[in-house]
């Protein structure tokens, strides 16, 4: 599996795409977990990138949470409302690895409230997940074109030209 620095080196028009998408919706994405029935849930999520890493951090006891503790499986992709997808986007998947590291998880409090004034300084975190890129896809529309390019761990990025 492949940290964030890691996939943004080996997929870096992908990580390009995300990244930009990321922050013009203000951070907000959809993630898609499976449920203990083993149907999908998808449900809206900030995540945050820290000290190179994406992590998919939130509110407590949610639901989305106790899949990923369940099967640590997961689909993120970046929030779009434009039919034409006329600015791009893109999607990553793999696993969460819970880090139970005390010193990071206040660093990370600090730079969230330092960004956004959300004060989680001095709370516990019940789970703080790490995301472990396996796959990921991304459009981006040209003039007269689409592309669409998609990665693999392992492999280099593919990008398949639509006109």
């Amino acid at each position: 599996m492949a940290l964030w620095t890691d996939f943004a080196a080996a997929a870096p028009r992908i990580a390009e795409v995300f990244t930009r998408r990321h922050a013009v919706t203000g951070n907000l994405c959809m993630l898609g977990t499976l449920r203990p029935d083993g149907f999908p849930r998808i449900s809206p999520m900030e995540p945050r990138f820290l000290e190179g890493d994406l992590w998919l951090v939130g509110m407590p006891s949610t639901a989305k949470f106790e899949d990923l503790r369940a099967d640590p499986r997961f689909a993120l992709h970046t929030a779009t409302v434009d039919t034409q997808v006329s600015d791009g986007d893109a999607k990553l998947w793999g696993r969460v690895e819970d880090v139970r590291d005390e010193a990071l998880h206040q660093r990370f409090a600090e730079a969230v409230f330092e960004d956004i004034g959300l004060d989680l300084r001095g709370q516990e975190f019940e789970q703080f997940y790490r995301a472990d890129i396996v796959g990921a896809a991304s459009v981006a529309v040209g003039d007269e074109h689409m592309d669409v390019t998609t990665w693999r761990e392992g492999a280099a990025e593919k990008v398949v030209r639509k006109h």
